[in-house]
Parts: structure tokens; C-alpha cells; sequence
């Protein structure tokens, strides 16, 4: 069973209550750079599908790419297709709480400034983060001051995740995100029509306010600016630290991205944690116990709501099968000795969930989540001891080619199994040419062109994305992460500075070297000792007065100040003052632009 191309609800419900557009419908930053362009994903969209786009997924591209400021139900709006996600503003007594700030200020301000010109001047009266991902948290800047003392509401430990994922990994995954959401390709037939999930990541400036209200647990009920909430916390589904909530004076249910309109990711092609697909098909299912038979309208921070509760039942229903079945049947052929590939190659889906268009799978898959699956539960090691030890890529490479009788020959014979349409071994013998040999013209050609065709045919918009971004870098565009982070390092505790500092050390060059540095925090009344150790850098709270090489009397700010090089006036620093040059100096800078199609 397929799903009914004819069926128009879902372009019915994106169109559903819009008030307004904004004019133009391009945002830009303060030096007039354009960081999002919602015309443009509206235009590339318009028609009959092209030959070089699945068609399933442009009628998803079409849907996402609606853009403009929504009534969800009185009282209730939201602002959609101008980012990733989705900003929710509620109305309360004296103002407007904002969900999720999408990912940059500039948008959320634009986001805001479009909701205030129809429903008047409200002002921010609170923030919620649904979870710790930045698209829900990265735009917060743009509708409240860094030293605003409105609420900021979020699950606990939001900000452990927060910084885990989008710091102390954050290059790395900033580096595959690019190739993730396709950021970097020109909007279009031919390059991204989006992440699926929705149009694609805006390219501001991201900050962070840390939160002042934990949601700590099930069945938590908050009044915020008069507006009931009862929340329900769950952890370790889209997000390690994620929250569903329900209006009850509204019947609204917020489901942040624990139900969204596609099959979601399990494991995100840009990195992260392996979601937990049975605790996530759990809390759907507590959700529609708790929420759903009171709810007339469920929206969530990606997509368009859905309206009516019968409609809401089924479609959480849907969505909880959806991840209990890929849990519960991969597990299954797992303890029948099946590897993940072996499992994910052949997993044939319900059919009625199969012909369910929210449960396709536009940003994650049944592939790769089924890999990821596997992954949670045994791995990255398969049990066949001649996977124990591979060789990594280049060294493998090169091996390859030797045993296939030289690059060209390896070119030859990638060639003729793409001819043969067999695309999927021809980017492998292709890409092993490549590592082989970096500069060979005709292996990178060959690869690319596999690429592009791959996304051409992928309903997945994350595997077209990754496709055609390593096709255009086999052509030698290699882009610039173009997002500004610097606005999160405020929000983080000093632990957590000094964790981002520790994860950049060179060991080896530490290995003979030791340091000691107490740092007290006259702002926080707190000390630090810190201590070069065997290549590490430890640092821990401490109440003891031991001696240290150095001690250092400063504010949280200075100390935002000396990580970005500025002066250290009004530092107290007793000791040896060359203790901290001898730290900065081991700081090995991250590569934002390594190579990832090509060694």
C-alpha cells in the first residue's frame, strides 16, 4: 500500500489560518547579508515535480516551504517556513510566551516582528524550550535581552545537552550539519529543497539564555503570564532532554519533535546520540493517554498541526507504531544473528503506515534508523573479528586499488557498475579511488556523478542533501560554516567553559608538562581548581586552599574574556603568570572545514 497522492489534507492543514506573510520574505542579518530566504523555497517549489527530484519528497519540499504567521486555535499562533522549525507564541494576560526561538535571532526577531504588526505590541512574557537542540533555543536573543528576567522554561538538565551536542561536539557536527541540511547548495531542482523536516537552517547568529525554570518531572503544572501548562518530560526520544506540554484552556497539545509529519531520525546523519525508539513510541503513548482525548488541535515545532481529536488519536497512534515497529522488529532479527545492514536492507513497513504521509521518510529513514538501532544496543562492532581491526580509510583505500589492479582499473570498474545501475557499489569502489587517489580527475568525476544521481532518486531530503553537497565538493567547493555561534558561550557554567577548553588540548604535546591554577569566581563565590595532568586537563570545585602555581581572582565575564583573547585588566593573577600562556598554547583549533568526501 502507498500513500494517496490525491489526498490534500496535508497542504489543506499547512495553509490553515494564515494571517500574514512577511514582505519581503527574505531575513537578513545587520550587515545586510541574507541569513534565510523563505521566496525562495516557495518559488523552487511551485509546479509539476522535475525529473531530478523523488517525487514523494517534493510534495513534501511544497508543503514545508509554507510560510508565514498561523492561528493554531484562539489565542494560539505560529510562525512557520521561516527557519527549520517553528516559533509558537501564546497569548497570555499582560503578553506573548514564545516556543522555541528558532535557530537564529535574526528570524526569531523578523518571526516576531511579523506576529506583532498583526496582533499588536505584546511584549516576550516568557520563553519555553521544547528541547536542546538549536533550532529550538539558537534565535533567543532575537525576542529577549541577554539580561531579560522573563522565564526561561525548559526540561532538565536542558543545558547539559545543550552544550554537549552544539559545543563540546559542535564542529564536528556544524561540519556535517552543512552536508545535513544541504545549507551550502543553491535552493532548487538541482540542489537542496530543504531538510525534510522543514525548509532549511537559517544562517544568523545563535545564542543561548540559560534556563530559570526546570521542568523536572511528569504532571509538573506551570502558570506562565496566565497561560496553564502541564507538561510531560521525555527524556531520551527526539532529544535527550525533551518535554511534550498541554494547553488545557486552549485543548492545544505542543509535541515538540516527538511527532512531527515524517519518520524522524533515530540517528542524525550530522551526529549525535542514538535515540531510544522504545521509550520514544512510550511517551506517544502516554502522551495520547494524558492528552489526547482532551485535545482538539496537536502542533508541534517542525510541520503543521493537525486538527480534531479523532484525527489527533490516530495520527500519535500512527507515530507511535511507527517507532515501537522499527524497535521492536529490529530487535527481533538482531537475536536471529542478522547484522544492522542485513536488517535495515530488507524491512518492509506496515502497510497502513506505509501509506501514511506523516510516517514517511523525509528526514530520517527506515535505513538508517534501523543501523542506528543496531547501533544502540551492540555497536559499532558486527562480532566477525575480521571487522575488529580495519584498516581506515586512505590505508584501506589504496589497498582496494592495489588488489583491483591499479586506479584506473578501479575507475573502469566503478564506471561499469554505475552503467549497470548498480550506483550503490559504484560510489563505493568510486570513493575508494578517491581516497586512494586524491588528485586522480576522473575518479572524483565519476564519484560525484554517482552522487548527484543518488540524490536526484532519494525521498529522503537528509540523503539528498548529503549527496549532492559531497558531489559539489568533489568539484572543489568546499564552504565555510556560514553560522555564528558566539552568543551561546554566555549562557554556559564555568565547568562547562573550562570542559570546551580541556577538549581542545593537544595531549601529546602536554604528555611532559604539569600546571596547577586556582580560579575564584568573586561573581558566583566559587573556586576552581584546575590542573595540567598527563596530557589532560582537569578542572573540578573545590573548597580547598592548596597550593596552586597560580591563582586567578576574576568574574565569570573575565573569564569569557581571556578565552577570546581580550585584556585581562582587572584580573588578579598571584604566581606564575606564564602558567596560562603555557595552557593557551596547547590549544589545538578545530578545522571547520575538514574534508569529508576526500582524505
Amino acid at each position: 500500500m502507498s500513500a494517496d497522492s490525491s489526498d490534500r489534507t496535508d497542504f489543506d492543514n499547512a495553509n490553515r489560518g494564515l494571517i500574514g506573510v512577511l514582505e519581503p520574505a527574505v531575513v537578513r542579518g545587520a550587515d545586510g547579508r541574507v541569513v534565510y530566504d523563505a521566496a525562495g523555497f516557495a518559488e523552487a517549489t511551485t509546479g509539476d515535480c522535475p525529473d531530478t527530484v523523488n517525487p514523494s519528497l517534493w510534495r513534501q519540499a511544497q508543503l514545508t516551504s509554507v510560510h508565514g504567521l498561523f492561528e493554531v486555535t484562539a489565542g494560539i499562533y505560529q510562525i512557520r517556513g521561516y527557519d527549520l522549525s517553528n516559533m509558537t507564541l501564546v497569548e497570555g494576560d499582560t503578553g506573548v510566551v514564545v516556543i522555541d526561538p528558532l535557530v537564529s535571532s535574526e528570524c526569531a526577531a523578523a518571526g516576531l516582528s511579523l506576529y506583532r504588526e498583526h496582533r499588536g505590541g505584546r511584549p516576550v512574557t516568557a520563553v519555553i524550550y521544547t528541547h536542546s537542540h538549536v533550532d529550538h533555543f539558537g534565535g533567543v536573543l532575537g525576542v529577549v535581552d541577554a539580561d531579560t528576567t522573563v522565564p526561561i522554561v525548559a526540561p532538565e538538565p536542558f543545558l547539559q545537552h545543550a552544550v554537549s551536542e552544539n559545543v563540546y561536539a559542535g564542529t564536528a557536527m556544524l561540519r556535517r550539519s552543512m552536508y545535513h541540511t544541504g545549507i551550502v547548495l543553491p535552493v532548487g531542482a538541482t540542489g537542496t529543497l530543504g531538510a525534510g523536516l522543514g525548509p532549511s537552517t537559517s544562517t544568523g547568529t545563535v545564542g543561548l539564555i540559560a534556563p530559570t525554570l526546570d521542568v523536572t518531572h511528569t504532571g509538573q503544572e506551570e502558570t506562565l503570564d496566565g497561560v496553564r501548562i502541564v507538561f510531560q518530560v521525555t527524556p531520551g526520544t527526539e532529544a535527550p532532554s525533551e518535554m511534550n506540554f498541554w494547553f488545557p484552556d486552549h485543548r492545544a497539545l505542543c509535541l515538540a519533535e516527538n511527532a512531527t509529519h515524517n519518520l524522524h531520525n533515530l540517528l542524525t546523519l550530522r551526529g549525535a546520540q542514538v535515540r531510544d525508539a522504545r521509550i520514544w513510541s512510550r511517551y506517544l503513548s502516554e502522551a495520547i493517554e494524558m492528552f489526547a482525548f482532551d485535545s482538539d488541535v496537536a502542533f508541534a515545532s517542525h510541520h503543521w498541526p493537525t486538527w480534531g481529536t479523532d484525527k489527533i488519536l490516530m495520527y500519535l497512534t500512527e507515530q507511535r507504531d511507527l517507532y515501537g515497529y522499527l524497535h521492536d522488529q529490529t530487535l527481533r532479527r538482531l537475536n536471529q544473528g542478522y547484522l544492522g545492514s542485513e536488517i535495515a536492507e530488507d524491512f518492509p513497513m506496515p502497510p497502513a503506515l506505509d501509506a501514511a504521509w506523516h510516517a514517511r521518510g523525509y528526514y530520517g529513514s527506515v535505513s538508517h534508523n534501523v543501523k542506528a538501532i543496531y547501533q544502540r544496543y551492540l555497536g559499532w562492532y558486527d562480532g566477525n573479528p575480521a571487522h575488529l581491526w580495519q584498516h581506515p580509510p586512505e590505508a584501506a583505500a589504496s589497498r582496494y586499488v592495489q588488489a583491483l589492479g591499479g586506479i584506473e582499473a578501479t575507475v573502469a570498474k566503478a564506471r561499469k557498475f554505475a552503467d549497470d545501475g548498480d550506483l550503490r557499489f559504484a560510489a563505493e569502489l568510486a570513493g575508494h579511488a578517491v581516497f586512494a587517489e586524491p588528485d586522480h580527475v576522473g575518479a572524483k568525476e565519476l564519484l560525484a556523478q554517482v552522487f548527484t544521481t543518488l540524490g536526484y532518486g532519494a525521498e529522503c531530503a537528509t540523503w539528498r542533501n548529503n549527496y549532492l553537497v559531497g558531489a559539489d565538493e568533489l568539484g572543489g567547493q568546499v564552504h565555510a560554516a556560514p553560522i555564528n555561534a558566539t552568543g551561546v558561550a554566555a549562557a554556559l557554567t564555568v565547568t562547562q567553559l573550562f570542559d570546551s577548553l580541556a577538549i581542545r588540548i593537544d595531549g601529546p604535546r602536554a604528555w611532559a608538562l604539569s600546571a596547577s591554577i586556582r580560579w575564584h569566581f568573586t561573581d558566583l563565590d566559587e573556586t576552581y581548581r584546575m590542573e595540567l595532568s598527563n596530557g589532560v586537563l582537569i578542572h573540578f570545585p573545590t573548597r580547598r586552599q592548596d597550593p596552586a602555581d597560580l591563582v586567578v581572582t576574576l568574574t565569570k565575564r573575565d573569564l569569557l574574556g581571556l578565552l577570546t583573547g581580550a585584556s585581562a585588566d582587572g584580573v588578579g593573577l598571584d604566581g606564575d603568570t606564564s602558567v596560562i600562556g603555557t595552557v593557551i598554547e596547547l590549544i589545538d583549533n578545530p578545522d571547520p572545514g575538514f574534508p569529508i568526501v576526500t582524505p
